[in-house]
């Protein structure tokens, strides 16, 4: 069997590779992994051509498999007519699965076509329902609407951070099995991304004591501030590029294949970026690119040096 396995999720895909694993009743030492940026496909379709000396049945993963998508990367040559013929004549007591982390593939590419004819493709990306999957995460343990609401604001939609704050949750209240609001907000950890836009838009709006604010929280978490400024900077930068291609008429997933970038921070840029003069975004990211350089050369102290940008604005 052959699976292709797509998606931004990769706890939801590690989840499907191990069901498959077991599913299968196969051995770890029957499980071989590659990594298809540093591995040739060729070599790939020898192992998977390759009887197992352990068992009747094997697994081989291959990770990161960008023949599978539209990419501008530098990465090696693959010669996929080799992957043709075997998708065409497989070896039954090989599970070959193909993972890559990204939000979609290129259903048109014939090795795509292939496998969906002969094989399996899925896809993991972040559910459409989130509430109801971390509902189902915490089991049998008390929780309301409310409180999963305030969990996935503070922690952010990344299923694999979710799902560890969830345990940490589960394992610090398992004596009476209720999760309170108070639960969440003593033992979970912010993340940052997720307040990173409300963060822009106070700067770009010049709000200073919000800003403050929220940067001062950010320092509370122990959050690096030259890590904050790349943040800023990253996003400011993506905001600008994103909102330029698609006023010459680029869409989303081209503009995400063009800024080597996912689709979803893609798209949220430009629903963000779209409120703002493009002039307003160049000109602080013009700013934090001279601040960044301002901390490198020891002009001004990594901690107040975004404070004092704030304060300038």
């Amino acid at each position: 069997m052959i699976y292709l396995l797509y998606g931004e999720e990769q706890l939801l895909i590690n989840n499907e590779v191990n069901k498959i694993i077991s599913d299968n009743n196969i051995d770890e030492v029957n499980i071989s992994r590659y990594n298809l940026e540093e591995v040739l496909l060729k070599d790939i379709i020898e192992d998977a051509n390759t009887t197992s000396l352990f068992s009747d049945k094997k697994v081989i993963i291959v990770d990161n498999s960008y023949i599978f998508i539209r990419t501008s990367k530098k990465v090696i040559e693959q010669d996929t007519d080799i992957l043709l013929s075997y998708i065409n004549n497989p070896n039954p007591d090989t599970i070959l699965i193909f993972i890559i982390d990204n939000d979609k593939i290129d259903s048109v590419k014939k090795i795509s076509k292939l496998i969906k004819e002969k094989g399996s493709i899925k896809e993991f990306n972040t559910p459409t329902n989130i509430n109801s999957y971390v509902s189902k995460l915490f089991d049998d343990y008390k929780i309301d609407n409310n409180s999963i609401n305030l969990l996935i604001k503070r922690v952010g939609t990344n299923l694999n951070i979710l799902k560890e704050e969830v345990d940490k949750l589960k394992i610090y209240k398992i004596d009476d099995k209720a999760i309170t609001r108070e639960d969440i907000i003593n033992l979970t950890n912010k993340n940052i991304d997720t307040n990173i836009f409300t963060f822009i838009d106070n700067i770009i709006n010049k709000n200073k004591n919000d800003a403050l604010n929220a940067y001062q929280e950010m320092l509370k978490l122990n959050e690096e501030p030259i890590k904050i400024i790349i943040m800023l900077a990253n996003k400011f930068r993506l905001m600008y590029q994103a909102c330029e291609l698609s006023k010459k008429g680029y869409s989303i997933d081209d503009i995400a294949t063009k800024l080597n970038s996912k689709r979803f921070p893609v798209q949220l840029a430009i629903e963000k970026g779209y409120r703002y003069d493009s002039k307003i975004l160049l000109k602080n990211l013009e700013a934090l690119a001279d601040l960044d350089t301002n901390i490198k050369m020891g002009l001004v102290d990594k901690e107040i040096a975004l404070e004092l940008f704030i304060l300038k604005l």
